[in-house]
């Protein structure tokens, strides 16, 4: 089951594509990580899916990740006394905190957090910013607005405040009741939604306390504004391009992007661009030419992995979309522009042996037209540094920890097999010898260039390179 292809796909499960059937079918079509998105669906739906990855990984023998992604703190208008009214632009509207319901001159908003971070000024955007508001005047428990942009309100859509920091938590008691039962069940990946500011992802780091890979989902402006401070903190990003898009002007999402993904690259953490990628095939067996160009825009910056959501949770062509990112990212790594789009971003090394190994490593195995790179890794640390060099050569990652093989499912270039340490340094040569060849990464006659770390089996002690012959 070695994939033909450096960046992986993230495919999320929904009622399209729960059974074991289709779980498997998806998984045979190309996914390296299911998505289990707590907005929707009960445990029992999600502890139904995980049981089926988990057979499926026993059968194959391929390690296979889960990411758990937490539903986070949603802000949402009350009801309206008929149920919809139309604002025009112009119009003057009130939202507070009066909970009866809401008519044609004003809305319920819920939110204190809200009332008490906006200024005159303050743009709010509802149903996705479908419409924008703009507060003229507000206190402690209103805000007078002017309509900026017209259209239908409804009960209970969404609202977003681009432009303010809320005093609220990125963790709300239903995600902690989620996040509980994501860990409890062996998720991979937690990610976390409503992420504003550093102190956010260090609540979520303690939340989980290294029993899974934190996932910081950037939808944010203020996000963006620490980036770096969230790059060093987390595990791994999340470009959620449609919040993104709903809080900051569109022809700025590309940007965003592209400054992610080289930012994550540059200290070796995972990146994952995720949203609307092939958003017509959920009704659609082909994509647009435009989506294609989207996936194939994210495949070429170097991202270790893109994302499907409602193409595979609810859509009516799930295998089919996978299938179509899948043969999308193989088309791209086979021009050769490619490799020279990544080694053209430069990378600022660490003074570190472990560094120098896998800086050398990508080299050596350029040079010498190696079949592979293999890299040792019991935390993973290793790994993440041979990808972050983003060699042409695939990069077979040996671990004794399943669930660091299960995490590396979603890192750039990543063949992961989970094998028990080696005891010397013979031992160590043999294995990456043989697996290389059983994985069909590298056939006898050819070289592979294996990294690990003397003493064996400590973490981030990479200090050894080694040339070997496949022989058998």
């Amino acid at each position: 089951m070695r994939r033909r292809r450096s960046a992986k796909i993230v495919a999320t499960l929904g009622p399209a594509s729960s059974t074991p059937e289709r779980i498997r079918a998806l998984f045979e079509a190309g996914v390296d990580v299911f998505r289990l998105n707590f907005s929707h669906g009960t445990h029992e739906d999600h502890l139904g899916r995980i049981e089926v990855i988990r057979t499926l990984e026993r059968a194959t023998g391929r390690p296979i990740g889960i990411l758990a992604d937490l539903q986070g703190p949603k802000l949402r208008l009350g009801t309206f006394a008929d149920g919809r009214v139309e604002l025009t632009a112009g119009a003057h509207f009130r939202v507070d905190l009066d909970r009866q319901c809401g008519d044609k001159t004003r809305a319920p908003l819920p939110h204190p957090e809200i009332f008490a971070a906006i200024r005159p000024g303050t743009e709010l955007l509802v149903d996705d910013g479908k419409v924008r508001l703009q507060v003229e005047t507000c206190g402690a428990e209103f805000a007078d607005t002017l309509c900026l942009v017209g259209g239908s309100l409804s009960d209970r859509k969404g609202v977003n405040v681009p432009n303010a920091v809320l005093p609220l938590s990125a963790v709300t008691q239903k995600d902690r009741a989620d996040l509980a039962f994501a860990l409890e069940h062996g998720a991979d990946w937690i990610a976390f939604s409503f992420v504003q500011r550093p102190d956010d992802v260090a609540e979520a780091r303690k939340l989980v306390s290294g029993r899974a890979g934190v996932m910081i989902k950037l939808e944010k402006p203020s996000a963006i504004e620490h980036l770096p401070e969230i790059i060093e903190l987390a595990d791994g990003l999340m470009v959620a391009r449609g919040d993104l898009g709903v809080e900051m002007p569109p022809e700025d999402v590309p940007i965003v992007q592209k400054q992610v993904v080289h930012a994550c690259r540059a200290a070796g953490k995972p990146v994952i661009v995720a949203t609307q990628m092939l958003e017509s095939m959920i009704g659609s067996p082909t994509p647009t030419r435009a989506e294609t160009s989207d996936v194939a825009t994210a495949v070429y910056e170097g991202a270790d992995a893109v994302m499907l959501s409602a193409e595979t949770a609810a859509g009516r062509y799930p295998v089919e979309a996978v299938a179509t990112m899948d043969r999308v990212a193989r088309r791209i790594q086979e021009d050769p522009l490619y490799y020279s789009v990544l080694e053209g971003t430069r990378i600022e090394h660490e003074h570190t042996a472990p560094d120098a190994i896998s800086a050398a490593a990508r080299q050596v195995a350029s040079l010498v037209g190696a079949a592979a790179i293999v890299s040792y890794t019991t935390s993973g640390a290793t790994a993440l540094r041979a990808a972050r060099e983003r060699p042409d050569a695939p990069i077979l990652v040996l671990t004794s920890n399943l669930g660091t093989a299960r995490r590396l499912a979603v890192l750039w270039g990543a063949h992961c097999v989970h094998t028990s340490d080696v005891k010397s340094f013979g031992d160590m040569v043999q294995k990456a010898v043989r697996i290389a060849h059983r994985e069909e990464v590298a056939e006898v006659g050819q070289r592979v260039v294996i990294t690990a770390g003397v003493p064996f089996g400590t973490p981030g002690a990479t200090n050894v390179l080694r040339i070997a012959w496949v022989d058998r």
